[in-house]
């Protein structure tokens, strides 16, 4: 472990206090009489908050993140929210104060002794206090005492931290408190104590676990943070500062630690925990937790912990040995027993001192410590016996085997230069001497070959006896030799794995991490900071070697583990390139050890073919030589071993023969084998590909009704070759109604399908929504319409219509707009009965408009054409009806300046003066397309020698009041707001008065009371009587 400064500020007052923001973007800090916020990433500070008016003591953070509190000397305290705005503040004396943002009181209880810090359970259940008479009470959240911890020390020891470890895998909740007693302590909620008090030797001030609860951070009168194991066990110092570590904290889910001092100054450190491992082939073994070694083993996955108690800062591991360096010792473990799965291990040695040493490698006898340029070999008693001194930096080092007490080492340089060195061997001998520093290194299972990664990431591989560079590849970090293969090696780098045999091409595959061993099959890889073996299969190497004919080379790869067609390929290669060894082999392998089994192998790979059969046939293998003859095409001498094989057989060597008949583009022949082979799909294929209709219907005759699979293909094929008569028989003799349905829509038959809706009434989607589409596309659109309604799509069926309705109102056709609105307000009202009101509005407005286009389609045709077929009186109603009508929104295609145009023209001739003028005058405001210009400027002025007014009004049969000819609120009364009632025909107001009946009278009783007398009265008193919900005349 090491610390790296991360940023650092200075302050002019003492830093008393620190707190994080649960997501780690703040730090709150209490420096002076502020309340500081800085970013916690790069420190960057913030405004200050002020608001106290004495030294603040404490900031603490809540664990949602939305609010933090700061405390003071002042006796106050200030709640904050994440915004940095104060929302509260209160004082306070010797007591505890509880506060929830959902109650506006503060829950206040007494205590007899100050209170020098405070910490809530995970869950916020429990809350620890720490005071100065050395007492630990723990409360509810309604502030009463559950346990009360009463400390050796009393008041000359004050509880001055304590914190909760927030671990989610910990079963109980446990509290680390820390003394002026110059001790550390743990214990669960109960108040049990867990394990002894552990001595400090300095006076704590602060202290802090890890989001995860694994390590402890602590602060005090030594000038220094250290950092803790949970339980306790000191690692190591963080940063030494100028005075008294005050605070400390740990930034959320990070490796960061924030310290405050009292010389004001606040210093972020990095920790960078390095890997601590070793590996010997299968078995790899690791620091955890700091203090622990877990040693694993990569082919079982079997686990061990072995734990130490102190920092862990070496680990080495060779054979049966284990060696583990701790601060003031090095002890070296041993397995139980000689069994390779054994994962016991025991001390065999102790050795009680303290080595400085930047690797540490075990023997079976001996320890080998490398200091720079130095090695020492020490014994398992501490006796060094050898020691040599490199020329340059040692950069690797590895155990390569040997006897015992004999082993050799590879160790590579700075400079470059590679040596191996025998543990009993005082000289050095040097293998190769590079240009660049030395990364990686590996030697061969026969010690032949060397492979080097440089620091330019290259691998380059030597023979050792010749010093001759047999090839190199780029992009590699890391290198290893295959332990049971000569000439396989693997390497990773930029990604991936890259697996090399021999002089071939690399085969690469994507992969994390760094290759650290390969074992058969397995390659071993690690990453960040878990070890995994991965199962590489061993085909694509096999393939190159059997491609070069290699086969003693493609069986060794094979042995390390390739599937069974790997080895039935191998086997196949080897008989056909004649090295009947490796063939025998791969058959002893598979468990065949019949000789004449083999030796008529070879005959067939020599194409001695009858010597073959003969063979088989003796070896009861008569399959075989019936499917070698087959391969041949050789069908009238395989026919000979069909009686003495499964009666399938028969069928198979047809089908073969069909194949080869296929193949050799004779297709009749070919379809009438797979016909009587049984193999109807095959022989359907290959009919309706050369269109052979008569052929197919006559099998599809033949064929029975619950072969569905060959009457479908049949079907298929008629359909694609447009016979579309068989392809309805088979349909039908299938029984598969909905792909007949399918096939006269696709045919356009379309009486035939609503022959089959009338029988079968589900199918009437699958019809009408096809059949309404397809009229649509030729134009046809009410037919089309109706017939999504009949579909039962309403949606569809309006839509259409709308569009129609868009249409003719664009190709100025308002008579079949008017009748399209109608239609859509009908299909609304259909809609309407099932559905929502909103259909009813909708059927209120397609009324309406329906109405206007009809009565426009009379006003465009006085306009547009020289004769007009309706009287002045109606075309004047008709005019002054659409512009009654016209208040709100004109609808598209409706011309404001025709209708106005028509009623100026008619309001003249009927001496409807003012109105006349009225329409000049509106007209004057539009703009007047240029065959009207004319027209328009002679009447607008012959009208004003004119009288200024109307011969007649408009009565309202309600209220008898008289309208004007044109009203700007609508087609209603004046006065009373009674709608007007027009005729279809001419379009007077009609005498008629719309009313609504009051609850509980009748349709019938309505009309008797219409049909009765108007009651006499006196002429002062005669008046119309309107009831609240109608009126009546």
């Amino acid at each position: 472990m090491r610390a790296v400064l991360a940023w650092k500020d200075g302050l002019f007052c003492s830093v008393y206090d620190l707190a994080f923001k649960p997501d780690g973007t703040q730090l709150i800090v209490a420096a002076g009489k502020r309340v500081l916020v800085f970013d916690a990433v790069d420190g960057t500070i913030h405004p200050p908050l002020k608001g106290h008016k004495d030294t603040v003591y404490c900031v603490a953070y809540a664990k949602d993140g939305k609010r933090f509190a700061s405390g003071s000397a002042d006796k106050s305290i200030i709640i904050w929210t994440s915004k940095l705005e104060g929302i509260l503040k209160y004082t306070i004396f010797v007591i505890i104060c509880l506060w929830s943002p959902e109650q506006k009181s503060v829950n206040k209880h007494k205590v007899n002794s100050k209170i020098t810090c405070c910490g809530w359970t995970n869950d916020g259940q429990y809350l620890a206090l720490g005071m100065m008479n050395g007492v630990i009470s723990i409360r509810n959240k309604n502030g009463e005492e559950k346990v009360k911890i009463e400390r050796p020390g009393g008041s000359s020891s004050p509880i001055w931290s304590i914190a909760w470890n927030p671990s989610k895998d910990e079963h109980n909740d446990i509290l680390a408190v820390a003394d002026w007693g110059q001790k550390l302590s743990f214990y669960q909620l109960s108040g049990k104590q867990i394990g002894k008090d552990r001595n400090l030797n300095y006076d704590p001030c602060c202290v802090s676990y890890f989001s995860k609860g694994e390590y402890i951070v602590m602060g005090g009168s030594d000038k220094q943070a250290s950092l803790y194991t949970k339980d306790g066990v000191r690692l190591g110092s963080i940063g030494e500062q100028n005075s008294w570590v005050w605070t400390c904290g740990v930034r959320p889910e990070s490796n960061f630690v924030v310290l405050g001092c009292q010389d004001g100054t606040i210093t972020c450190y990095q920790l960078i925990f390095s890997t601590v491992h070793g590996l010997y082939k299968d078995r790899y073994a690791y620091r955890d937790n700091m203090t622990d070694v877990i040693v694993q083993h990569l082919i079982t996955e079997q686990k061990v912990r072995i734990r130490c108690r102190e920092l862990v800062k070496k680990i080495a591991i060779y054979r049966n040995r284990l060696a583990i360096q701790l601060p003031e010792k090095i002890f070296i473990y041993e397995l139980y027993s000689d069994d390779s799965t054994d994962m016991h291990y025991r001390i065999k040695e102790k050795i009680g001192r303290k080595f400085e040493c930047n690797l540490l490698v075990v023997c079976s006898q001996h320890i080998i410590l490398c200091q720079e340029k130095r090695l020492q070999c020490l014994s398992f008693t501490s006796v060094r016996e050898k020691e040599w001194v490199m020329e340059s930096l040692i950069r690797y080092i590895k155990v390569i085997g040997g006897p015992p007490g004999r082993e050799g080492l590879l160790v590579g340089l700075k400079n470059g230069a590679i040596l191996k060195i025998f543990v009993d061997n005082p000289f050095p001998i040097t293998l190769l001497k590079l240009s660049t520093s030395v990364r990686c290194l590996d030697m061969s299972a026969t010690r032949n070959k060397l492979a080097v990664v440089d620091e330019h990431n290259t691998l380059l591989v030597y023979d050792i006896h010749n010093k001759e560079l047999l090839f190199q590849e780029p992009n590699a970090n890391s290198v290893a030799w295959n332990t049971q293969c000569e000439d396989m090696l693997c390497f990773s780098g930029n990604g991936y794995l890259n697996i090399k045999a021999s002089n071939f091409p690399v085969h690469q595959q994507k992969m994390q991490g760094f290759v650290v061993g390969y074992n058969g099959s397995k390659i071993f890889c690690l990453h960040v900071y878990s070890m995994s073996a991965v199962e590489v299969p061993q085909s694509a190497p096999m393939y190159q070697y059997l491609e070069k004919k290699m086969f003693k080379e493609a069986y060794q790869i094979a042995c390390l583990g390739v599937t069974d067609s790997d080895w039935r390929d191998l086997a196949t290669e080897a008989l056909e390139g004649l090295d009947f060894d490796t063939a025998k082999k791969e058959r002893k392998k598979r468990g065949e050890s019949d000789n004449e089994l083999f030796l008529a192998d070879v005959f067939a790979n020599q194409g001695k073919f009858h010597e073959a059969a003969n063979l088989y046939k003796r070896s009861n293998q008569e399959s075989r030589a019936l499917s070698m003859y087959t391969d041949l095409r050789m069908f009238e001498f395989a026919k000979e071993y069909v009686g003495g094989t499964d009666p399938k057989s028969s069928r198979d060597l047809i089908t073969k023969q069909a194949d080869w008949a296929k193949s050799s583009k004779e297709p009749r022949a070919a379809a009438e084998m797979y016909l009587s082979a049984g193999e109807h799909l095959k022989a359907i294929e290959i009919i309706g590909e050369n269109g052979w209709a008569d052929m197919l219907i006559a099998l599809a005759r033949k064929l029975d009704k619950a072969d569905r699979e060959p009457l479908a293909k049949c079907a298929h094929f008629f359909k694609k070759l447009q016979h579309h008569g068989y392809a309805s028989e088979t349909y039908s003799k299938m029984g598969d109604l909905e792909a007949l349905v399918q096939l006269h829509v696709e045919t356009r038959h379309w009486d035939e399908a609503f022959s089959i809706v009338e029988r079968h009434p589900p199918f009437k989607n699958n019809v009408y929504v096809p059949y309404a589409q397809w009229l649509a596309e030729n134009d046809r659109f009410e037919e089309a319409q109706n017939a999504f309604h009949k579909a039962g799509l309403q949606n569809e069926a309006v839509k259409v219509l709308e569009q129609l309705t868009h249409n003719a109102v664009v190709e100025n056709r308002f008579n079949d707009a008017g009748y399209y609105y109608w239609m859509l307000s009908m299909q609304c009202l259909d809609i309407a009965r099932d559905q929502c009101s909103d259909m009813l509005r909708k059927f209120d407005r397609f009324q309406h408009l329906a109405e206007l286009y009809h009565v426009y389609r009379s006003i465009q045709r006085y306009t547009d054409e020289p004769f007009s077929s309706h009287m002045p009186e109606t075309l004047f109603n008709i005019c002054r009806f659409l512009l009654n009508n016209l208040t709100k929104e004109i609808p598209p295609g409706i011309s404001k300046v025709n209708t106005l145009y028509a009623l100026a023209k008619q309001s003249r001739r009927l001496g409807a003066y003012k109105l006349a003028r009225y329409s000049y005058e509106k007209l004057q405001e539009l703009h007047i397309p240029s065959r009207f210009q004319d027209s328009v400027e002679v009447g607008s002025l012959t009208i004003r020698s004119k009288p200024f007014h109307d011969s007649e009004g408009m009565m309202c049969y309600r209220c008898s009041t008289n309208n004007p000819l044109l009203n700007n609120q609508g087609s209603v009364c004046i006065n009373c707001r009674q709608p007007f009632i027009y005729s279809a025909s001419s379009y007077e107001v009609l005498p008629l008065v719309q009313f609504y009946l009051e609850e509980g009278i009748g349709d019938e009783e309505a009309v008797s009371l219409i049909d009765l007398e108007v009651p006499r009265s006196d002429q002062r008193d005669t008046q119309w009587h309107n009831a609240g919900s109608g009126g009546i005349l």
